[in-house]
Order: C-alpha cells, then structure tokens, then sequence
C-alpha cells in the first residue's frame, strides 16, 4: 500500500460484482492443502446458484479438494484498454456431487475442462466468503526501484 494521494485505491467490490465477474471467466485457481503444505491447481469452472462448480479426474487435486479442509479458488482478469484489473477469492468447503440428478443439473453449465482426459468427478464449492478488488493498473515506468539497476549490474 501506499500513502501517495496521486495513486488510486483499490475498490473493494460487493458480493454481487465479484459473482458478476467470477461469471465473466472460466479459469481460477483451486488453492487446497495438500499432506503438509498447500498447492495450487488451475481448474475450468462455473457458477451455479451460488456455488461454484468444476470437473476433475481422480488424484491429487480432488482428494486435496475433498478432504475437509478450507479450499479457495482465485479468479481474476484484466480490461487492458481501460487500464484496470480484478481479483476474486471464494473461500469455503468442496463436496462432491454425485447424486444423479446433481450431476446431470451440473452437465447442464456446459463446463468442459481444457486438459484432456477422464474428468468424471464434479466438485461444488459452497463459499463461507466471497471478496474481491477491482484496482488501476500502474504504468510500467512505475514499477522501477533502484534495485532494478543494482540486479542489472550485478549480471553484467
């Protein structure tokens, strides 16, 4: 953060615009804990009253996701033009869907995962918290710090 009054700050978003955008893309990252540390997984995903929804074949990822434990999905995106990026985090549970009629309402989103391979297992997440920030994009010319010469010189 910053206490510089030129820069712009973030705007929190409403739980609304962050289901509003989190419709607008199909890519997040499923964050879960894994043994004894946490790994990140890109899944294709949906939003379905509330929830969100992906596809997955079985391993890591879905094991992970359906342990019990906190996971989270990032999802975010840019409108270059504008010069303005977002970012929405949903916490809560994964459960499996694997009643019949679950898995045939889920078939309905059209989510189709980009990696090859079986993707049998559908996976809901209920979110205990949806939050996320809209915030101006800094020119590159801002990101320069007098470490970016000293790491520059230090290679040549």
């Amino acid at each position: 953060m910053t206490n510089d009054a030129s820069v712009p700050a973030a705007e929190v978003l409403a739980s609304n615009e962050c289901w509003r955008l989190l419709r607008s893309v199909s890519v997040g990252r499923l964050a879960v804990w894994v043994n004894d540390h946490p790994d990140i997984f890109p899944v294709n995903y949906k939003v379905d009253h509330g929830t969100l929804v992906f596809r997955t074949g079985s391993g890591t990822k879905l094991s992970s996701a359906l342990s019990g434990s906190p996971i989270a999905i990032e999802a975010d995106g840019v409108d270059a033009d504008a010069g303005v990026a977002w970012s929405v985090v949903v916490k809560g549970q994964a459960v499996a869907l694997d009643r019949t009629k679950e898995v045939l309402d889920t078939v309905g989103l059209l989510l189709f995962p980009w990696e090859t391979g079986r993707k049998d297992h559908f996976v809901q997440i209920v979110p205990d918290s949806v939050s996320g920030r809209r915030f101006t994009i800094a020119p590159p010319l801002t990101w320069w710090s007098p470490l970016d010469d000293a790491t520059r010189a230090g290679l040549e």
